[in-house]
C-alpha cells in the first residue's frame, strides 16, 4: 500500500496543471467547512460584530498584504 508521503512525492512530480486538477478534485470530494443553512452568513455576522466591539482584532489592508508577503 502506498503511504501518504509517497503519494505526495508522486503527485509533486506531476505538471502544474495536473496537480491543480488533482487538488481541485480532492477538495471537491470533501464536505464544505462552512456547510450550514445560511452558507456562512452567521459566521460573517459574528466576525463583523466582533470587529465592531473591538476594532483592534482586525487588520488593515497593508497588514493583510504584509502577512501574505505581497
Amino acid at each position: 500500500m502506498v503511504t501518504l508521503s509517497e503519494l505526495e512525492a508522486q503527485a509533486m512530480q506531476l505538471p502544474q496543471d495536473q496537480r491543480a486538477a488533482l487538488a481541485a478534485h480532492l477538495l471537491d470530494s470533501l464536505p464544505a467547512v462552512l456547510h450550514d443553512d445560511d452558507e456562512g452568513v452567521a459566521e460573517a455576522l459574528r466576525r463583523d460584530a466582533e470587529l465592531d466591539r473591538d476594532p483592534s482584532v482586525g487588520m488593515t489592508l497593508e497588514q493583510f498584504k504584509a502577512a501574505f508577503g505581497r
